[in-house]
Order: C-alpha cells, then structure tokens, then sequence
C-alpha cells in the first residue's frame, strides 16, 4: 500500500482518531523488542534499518556499505527476511535461478553486489553467511528484531519526510517512538539535501552520529531531455524517483505510483505499454521494480540506477571504526 497522506501531515483527523491504536503499536514493538533473547555471532554485524515503515533509502545504503567493504577487501553478505518472497528456508539468492516471487525484490537486487540470503530467522541466515566465508554480515532491516546481536545499528532516515507527524502505525509511518528507536542506533543515516539534512537535526536532539548522504543516479550515458517517459515505480516514496527523473531532464507524459513491493502482473505491464505506445513514451522505472517485471517485458522497460554517496566518508568510517577494529583483530582475517 502507499503510505497515507496524513502519515507526513502536522494533523489531521485521521490520524487523531487512529492514536489510540498508534499507541498499541507502539507498545507491542516496546514488549517485542525488550523480550527478546539475542544471539551473538562469530562474524561482526550490522543492521541497516529504519523506524519509518519504507521509503527511507535503506536499499541503497546496503549497497553502499557492501561495495565500501569490498574496496577493503572485506567479504560482505547480506540477509534479509525475503520480505515478499514464497521462500521461508535458509537460502542463498540466485538471481539467475530466483525471482522475485521467490525472494523478494529487494535480495534479488542486492544479490547482484554480494552473496544474499534470506530466511525469516534472521540469525539462521547469519549462521549460513558466517559458515559460507562472510568476514561481516549488513543485516537489511531488522531494527525491532531482539533475536540478533548487532555490532552496530545504523537507522535510516530520508531527511525530507522526516518521521512523518511522529506517531505510530496506523496513525502515522512510525514502527516505534523515535526516542526508542535511535536509543538502540549507533548512528543515523540522513538523506537528503543539505537543508532537509539540517532541519530534521535541528527538528530532533539525535543522541548518536549522524551520517549525511545523498541519493544520485548512475550515468547511464544518455540525455534523457530527449524522450518522453511515462514513469512507475513501486516503492515506499515513489514521488522521490519521479522527481530524480524529471531532475535529469526527463518529458513524464505521466506517472505511475504503484503499492510498495506491488507484482508486475502481465495485465498491469500490457495496459502501461499499451499507454506507452499512446503517447509515443518510453516506460522507465526504478531498479527495484525492474527486478519483479515479467522476464518478456525485461527488454522494454528502461531501469534508472541509482546509489548512495556519503557526503563526507570519514565520517562512515568513524561510525564503522568498532567493526572495522574486530575484523583487523579477528583470528579469521589473519589466518
């Protein structure tokens, strides 16, 4: 589902009406998460999580942290819960045997970076990466999961919408109060334009690092100012990518914002192709969908990429100083 309006509005009724359920929310997220019996690990890990519900560059900061530990030299996987996906067993993602029904998008995007698996037992995934030669594990999601220990947790924030009007699922975008949620983090990751960056700091007394970045596409060696695009994206904030299109120039006859993690059915991808073609268009949207299109659309549909850059990365590197220090120590990596 998109997220509702009133999530990121000062007020409304809705969401006034919805607090006493908000607060329930909340309240069973405190309770799970103070239950809970972590598990340590062998190898260091790092969860990459958020506590608004989506749409906060969390898939793009996985793929930053994977490819700056490779510049190390350092072996990153990856586990998810395969949120989406049919399978529910350990399982290392193959983006050559898997698709998206069976994974999820998000692992079959991140698979193409490093080794990712996925099972809803975030710690057994751990174990499988740990016996299968990982040096780190970047945990995607899993801020509210007791059942890990984590070396270091990293919340994710887009810098512009903030944490909505503050409140907790259903009466906004919270999954938990934003004071318990960064009491648990090492550090926040914003993103965002300089201005939005300050005023979400200025907005919440963050006790802990704070990291600033910004989301940018990749390259692609075209100009897009010569074309017409008719755009779809099913993602949590698909305005921001509409907006990185029309930021490289690109003629939108028109826009699609589908559900988050929406199936590209065929009949939903001949009715887009068939408006294509109406308009003369060419159908673009994000990596992440691009990943859930049915394999004979694959070739008609343009994907934008797009990556995380840190705006200062020394700053990253204090923030990951306690797990880089493990690794250099570790018996693993001298052997």
């Amino acid at each position: 589902m998109q997220a509702p309006r009133f999530w990121y509005a000062p007020s409304s009724v809705a969401s006034t009406l919805l607090l006493p359920l908000g607060a329930i929310y909340g309240c069973a997220t405190a309770r799970r998460v103070a239950s809970g019996r972590p598990q340590a690990h062998d190898i260091p890990v790092i969860c990459v999580g958020n506590i608004n519900a989506g749409g906060t560059g969390k898939t793009p900061t996985v793929i930053a942290l994977i490819q700056y530990f490779q510049s190390l030299g350092i072996t990153p996987h990856v586990v998810s819960r395969g949120y989406g996906g049919s399978l529910n067993t350990v399982t290392q993602v193959d983006p050559v045997k898997h698709s998206a029904d069976q994974t999820g998008d998000e692992p079959l995007l991140m698979a193409a970076f490093a080794p990712t698996w996925i099972c809803p037992n975030r710690a057994a995934g751990i174990t499988a990466a740990s016996l299968a030669g990982a040096d780190v594990v970047v945990l995607d999601d899993g801020h509210q999961d007791p059942s890990v220990v984590k070396d270091l947790s990293l919340v994710v924030v887009d810098a512009k919408r903030g944490f909505g009007n503050g409140r907790c699922i259903p009466a906004g975008p919270l999954r938990e109060p934003v004071a318990a949620g960064i009491k648990r983090a090492d550090a926040v990751i914003a993103i965002g334009s300089t201005a939005h960056q300050d005023q979400l700091i200025a907005d919440h007394a963050l006790p802990c690092a704070v990291v600033r970045a910004k989301v940018q596409p990749l390259q692609m060696g075209m100009d897009w100012s010569d074309g017409r695009y008719i755009a779809f994206a099913g993602i949590g904030y698909p305005e921001k990518f509409f907006d990185t299109l029309r930021g490289l120039g690109a003629d939108l006859v028109a826009t699609h914002a589908l559900d988050d993690h929406q199936p590209l059915s065929r009949g939903l991808m001949q009715r887009l192709s068939a408006d294509a073609q109406t308009h003369g268009a060419q159908l673009v949207t994000t990596e992440k969908d691009a990943v859930r299109l049915p394999r004979d659309f694959m070739g008609q549909v343009l994907a934008l990429p797009v990556r995380l850059e840190f705006d200062d990365i020394s700053a990253l590197k204090s923030v990951l100083q306690p797990v880089l220090t493990r690794l250099a120590q570790s018996d693993r990596r001298s052997s």
